[in-house]
């Protein structure tokens, strides 16, 4: 009796290692036979023909069941490249699935060569999901491996060129760029066709997510490959690095449109001048736009829009006033976005005539302004005194249906303290209750410092209470600005209150609350309580400053009992530390003793 012939087979512990190996592995080769050598392939074949037929499931199937243990890996490779009984792509790829769901091993290499079957009969979809479940496994650092199994597997099939391509698409979508990368060069290598497709899917997410320069260092490596030049990748590579301020590279990029045999476009220009602009480089960015009209590449209202915006940030009005002339010239219709940084130019140089004659113009053009550019406006006419104007406009942006907001508001506040008109100042509060709008840090030290300067003492110290109660913790400056506003006025007692919530506070005063506390008590008369203060001060470590001491000077010329005040008033000013000050104190007290004996 004729023995029947031993299958050839992996162990299942090896087979399973397979997808284990490290990337620099050798690839396995796996050894070629025939049908004949393998009757269990005819056995399968017909079974997965039968279920075909029938609609009979895979999983039900008698003689599938029965082989299921023997058969393995190599058996899959070889029914798929050999394919006997011509089965179709469907059939073999369900009998794929099939096999996953049992306790089949699949390897490496059958992954790799039903992806390329199914490439190889424009099952493109299915193999790409092959590779992506592939890929997925693998994980990052894959790449050689992966692509050294799909080297070896590829076999009569012509598909590498899809292959290769989605392998990189695959690396590239689950973020292994280093991987896509290794595929591009080991494709390279092997000499196989350039994947286009995979490199521009590649680049864009490299430059999406990577560094800028890295992305710009493989840009220049696949054009040395072959791959195509565009000028919009040139564009989107400077636009990326400019963000990030890299200016003399994005240069280097422009520099490269030209060498690769392009020429640039406006938007080329514009995003080099837009960044020479926004790094306060504008001559940089006039010498492009000169190159542009020399490149016969007339400048866009982008390019005006950028060159006006930079000089008015600049101060320079006169040329954007010159740019906004030669672009009308030009017949290019200025828009908003240029109008807005023409105001915000000109109320940031003080020139409201200007700013109010710009934005008439804006609204003949048909724009309608913002809360933005209106609070511009507010504010630089706040700034120059003109609250009342400024209140006009508060009235056309409300009407134009735009609800001014709390720094609409704290403006107003804010310019009628300055003018004294403190009535309008808290009316504007008032109505910011009323629409519901609180009161922010800046709104109240506005008019804390409005009430402090016109002597509205009891005001200010109430409006600071409801500072605090409100959730806000006012500076330094707030609460000196109420000491002294209440020691000018008389009422050092509550000076002094309010130094005591500020360490209460956990605050250290410095000197200027020291000084404001010592001019209220000299300039009352309180020479010894000066003293004491000042003694406070230093065991407090707090250093009196010649402020101070100047302070305590001018209150011993005006309520000292030193009859020679000549040297006193000669010293005034110079005195700017302790021990001179007493030096000076004690010299004049000596010369008014040794007088009042004689």
């Amino acid at each position: 009796m004729m023995t029947k012939p031993k299958l050839h087979s992996i162990p299942p512990l090896l087979s399973a290692r397979l997808l284990l190996l490290p990337h620099k592995t050798k690839p396995i080769f796996f050894s070629t036979c025939s049908d004949d050598d393998y009757p269990i392939l005819s056995v399968v074949s017909e079974a997965i023909k039968h279920c075909q037929r029938t609609g009979q499931p895979l999983s039900t199937n008698t003689s599938l069941r029965n082989l299921r243990f023997e058969f393995q890996a190599p058996h899959l490779v070889h029914l798929i490249n050999s394919n006997p009984h011509r089965l179709s792509p469907s059939s073999l790829l369900s009998f794929f699935d099939f096999l996953s769901s049992t306790s089949f091993r699949h390897t490496l290499h059958s992954y790799c060569t039903m992806a390329h079957f199914l490439a190889s009969h424009r099952f493109f979809p299915q193999s790409r999901s092959l590779l992506t479940s592939i890929v997925s496994r693998k994980g990052n650092g894959s790449a050689s491996l992966v692509f050294a199994s799909l080297l070896q597997s590829r076999g009569t099939h012509s598909s590498s060129n899809f292959i290769f391509d989605a392998l990189m698409n695959c690396y590239t979508e689950l973020g292994y760029i280093i991987d896509a990368i290794q595929c591009f060069r080991l494709v390279r290598k092997h000499n196989l066709q350039i994947p286009l497709h995979a490199l521009r899917l590649l680049l864009d997410k490299m430059i999406k997510t990577s560094l800028p320069t890295v992305a710009w260092g493989f840009f220049l490596e696949i054009l040395d490959s072959g791959y195509p030049p565009d000028v919009y990748s040139f564009n989107i590579l400077m636009h990326k690095l400019l963000k990030e301020d890299k200016i003399k590279v994005a240069q280097m990029i422009f520099d490269e449109i030209a060498k690769r045999g392009l020429r640039p476009t406006v938007v080329s220009f514009n995003t080099l001048i837009n960044g020479y602009c926004k790094s306060g480089n504008l001559e940089e960015g006039f010498r492009l736009k000169m190159a542009m009209e020399d490149n016969k590449i007339v400048p866009d209202v982008f390019t005006y829009n950028v060159l006006i915006n930079g000089v008015c940030k600049d101060g320079r009005l006169d040329n954007a006033i010159q740019l906004f002339d030669e672009m009308c010239e030009r017949g290019l219709v200025p828009n908003y976005f240029i109008f807005t940084s023409l105001i915000n130019g000109q109320c940031g140089n003080g020139r409201l005539d200007l700013a109010m004659e710009t934005y008439q113009e804006m609204l003949r053009k048909g724009y309608k302004p913002d809360l933005v550019l209106y609070n511009t406006l507010i504010n630089g006419l706040c700034k120059v005194g003109s609250v009342n104007k400024a209140r006009k406009l508060v009235e056309e942006m409300s009407n134009r249906g735009l609800k001014p907001d709390k720094f609409t508001y704290t403006m107003l506040i804010d310019g009628y303290c300055k003018e004294g008109d403190l009535d309008s100042a808290l009316d504007i509060r008032q109505h910011m209750v009323t629409e519901c709008i609180e009161l922010d840090n800046v709104a109240f030290t506005a008019l804390i410092s409005g009430l402090c300067r016109w002597g509205k003492v009891v005001d200010a110290e109430r409006t600071l209470r409801e500072m605090v109660k409100a959730g806000f913790k006012p500076d330094d400056a707030t609460y000196n600005m109420v000491m002294d506003a209440f020691c000018k006025n008389g009422d050092v007692k509550i000076g002094f209150k309010l130094l005591k919530e500020m360490q209460n506070d956990g605050r250290v005063p410095g000197v200027v609350a020291y000084n404001v506390l010592m001019n209220g008590l000299c300039k009352q008369g309180q020479m010894k309580n000066a003293q004491m203060l000042l003694n406070a001060m230093l065991n407090l470590g707090v250093i009196p400053d010649d402020i101070t001491y100047n302070i305590l000077l001018e209150g011993h010329r005006r309520h000292g009992n030193l009859k020679d005040l000549s040297k006193l008033q000669t010293e005034m000013g110079l005195v700017t530390d302790y021990a001179s000050y007493l030096s000076l104190i004690n010299e004049l007290s000596r010369t008014s003793k040794s007088r009042q004996k004689r």
